[in-house]
């Protein structure tokens, strides 16, 4: 293998090998665990990668090649009448599309030494050529599924030709890729261009000779390098899908980093990939550079990062970074257009989090008593310099009679959404009282601290910031109370050597804290954050000032 005995090459054959063990040591539970067919065809692929490579110990290995014949036996078994896989999603051709990217990766991978390979290819090609046409004329139901399926009809024209695949993704391409002027994404996701549209644009536009798709891969990764925080992770508080309430690591990116920091000589790209070989090298990262070994060649010279606050206007975030201190920013909620909680859209209510070294404050949120609607969600985001204004308008209405002309003699009306209940009221000819509570949250960025202002207006509205910081550290000058604590004068959160001060002019009395809104607990539900919690009431006039400083 050209470059195979460079340093990345070794470590990436080394994570290879382990993993290639683990699926030996644990196929015949994976096989009878009701397996997902996407487990199975990546166990198969870690199988071929190792087999096929001179620098694995698994190199030649009958034993890793009858357990690849037999996984993809098995998954042959799997595939309905009609070419698909089932899972959670029936029949799906997305699904199916992710186990026949691999299914193509591996195929290739078998012309690098297909020696003793026969029965393996032909059975990765029966299940290839079973699912290319329910691919070609399949649908989707997200929008990275468009550029995954795609990616799969791609690499399918590869190896077997056929001009109606390239068709059918000439149709979805058409449509134009749901990327932003910031970089991100239509689901605003780390997670979903990490895993599907990063690498299936990449493969489509390799494969069809597309140079302008790896602009647009370019493009989001310099979003995911400026949102990278200390912890090495990636920022995804204003994600839309799943991985909006979780963390994503930066460290399964290293090969989009890397082959784009080696194609275009960006010593930006080279420092995070850099970064992240400190680290870890994925296990998968051994067919990648087996198909392509230019990708385990020499980086460019990094280039340092250097301290910066990054603004993505689309999504209403800004990330400040500068060393192990770290601001991100959030106003830019889906809440107040669309009015409900939803897969696909973006509804966390965390506005702010602070890193300083191990002390973390992984979520502020603003709670309030007011008709049910749930926390504070900026509808709105403002950057002034090192300034953000982050305004939310929340409404409710009472509502009258209806008018004679609407009434009903048998008192049977529709039952309707009015936005925030359901009720056979027939809502929309009713006269209304509309009641608002108008909210306005001031971030101010400092030196190693922030400034948080919150102004809300009726100011009689009872409201509580609370402060979510990372379990492992302990409290100074708080006390206790129901599901956490409050400040009494200077709060602090110290864990290891790193200390976070939290100051406030003025407070309420606490009589409750943090509340998820009608849109969960009617469903005995919550989001809330999780961590140790520092509760803000604010106090009658509405309005206070909170500096949060990283010492």
């Amino acid at each position: 293998m050209p470059d195979s005995r460079t340093e990345f090459a070794a470590a990436v054959t080394a994570a290879a090998d382990a993993r290639a063990r683990e699926v030996l040591d644990g196929a015949d539970a994976l096989l009878a665990s009701d397996p997902h067919h996407r487990a199975v065809m990546s166990a198969a692929k870690a199988l071929v990668a190792c087999a096929v490579n001179p620098d694995s110990a698994h190199f030649g290995s009958q034993e890793a090649v009858a357990a690849a014949e037999r996984l993809v036996e098995h998954l042959a078994g799997m595939q309905a009448p009609n070419g698909l896989f089932d899972g959670e999603n029936f029949a799906s051709p997305p699904d199916t599309a992710f186990t026949v990217n691999d299914l193509c990766d591996t195929y290739a991978l078998l012309e690098i030494d297909p020696e003793g390979l026969s029965v393996l290819a032909d059975g990765l090609e029966r299940i290839a050529l079973a699912a290319a046409e329910p691919l070609r004329l399949g649908g989707v139901h997200t929008p990275n599924h468009r550029w995954e399926l795609s990616s799969a009809l791609a690499k399918l024209h590869e190896h077997w030709p056929d001009e109606r695949l390239v068709a059918r993704i000439d149709q979805w391409l058409a449509e134009g890729v749901d990327i932003d002027a910031d970089g991100w994404y239509s689901e605003r996701s780390p997670n979903y261009a990490l895993w599907v549209s990063n690498p299936a644009l990449t493969a489509i536009g390799a494969i069809l000779y597309r140079p302008q798709l790896h602009d647009l891969v370019v493009r989001n990764l310099e979003a995911i390098a400026a949102a990278v925080l200390p912890d090495g992770t990636v920022e995804t508080v204003h994600s839309r899908r799943q991985d909006q309430t979780g963390t994503i690591p930066l460290a399964p990116f290293l090969m989009q980093f890397r082959r784009f920091a080696i194609a275009r000589g960006r010593g930006d790209f080279a420092a995070v990939a850099k970064s992240i070989g400190e680290i870890m090298f994925p296990a998968d990262a051994l067919a990648e550079i087996l198909l392509e070994p230019e990708l385990a060649g020499p980086l460019p010279q990094a280039e340092p990062h250097r301290a910066a606050t990054t603004v993505f206007k689309g999504s209403g975030l800004a990330v400040a970074r500068d060393g192990d201190f770290a601001v991100t920013v959030y106003g830019s909620s889906d809440y107040a257009a669309q009015g409900r909680i939803r897969s696909g859209l973006a509804t966390n209510p965390t506005f702010l989090r602070l890193f300083a070294g191990e002390a973390v404050l992984d979520s502020v949120r603003l709670s309030r008593d007011f008709f049910g609607l749930g926390p504070f969600r900026a509808e709105s985001f403002a950057a002034e310099g090192n300034a953000f204004t982050l305004r939310e308008t929340a409404s409710a209405a009472y509502y009258g009679p209806l008018p004679a002309e609407f009434r009903r003699g048998d008192g049977v009306y529709a039952l309707v959404d009015e936005g925030r209940f359901s009720a056979a009221m027939d809502f929309a000819h009713r006269p209304a009282e509309e009641v608002a509570l108008a909210t306005e949250v001031q971030v101010v960025l400092g030196e190693r601290e922030v400034r948080l202002t919150v102004e809300a207006d009726p100011a009689r509205v009872r409201q509580v910031l609370e402060l979510a910081f990372r379990e492992g550290g302990q409290f100074e000058g708080v006390r206790a109370v129901d599901g956490g604590f409050v400040p009494e004068g200077t709060a602090a959160y110290r864990k290891g050597g790193d200390r976070i001060t939290v100051e406030v002019d003025a407070m309420g009395p606490f009589t409750r804290g943090y509340h998820p809104g009608e849109d969960y607990t009617h469903l005995s539900g919550t989001d809330a954050a999780q961590g140790v919690r520092l509760y803000v009431p604010l106090p009658a006039t509405g309005r206070c000032t909170v500096v949060v400083r990283a010492e």
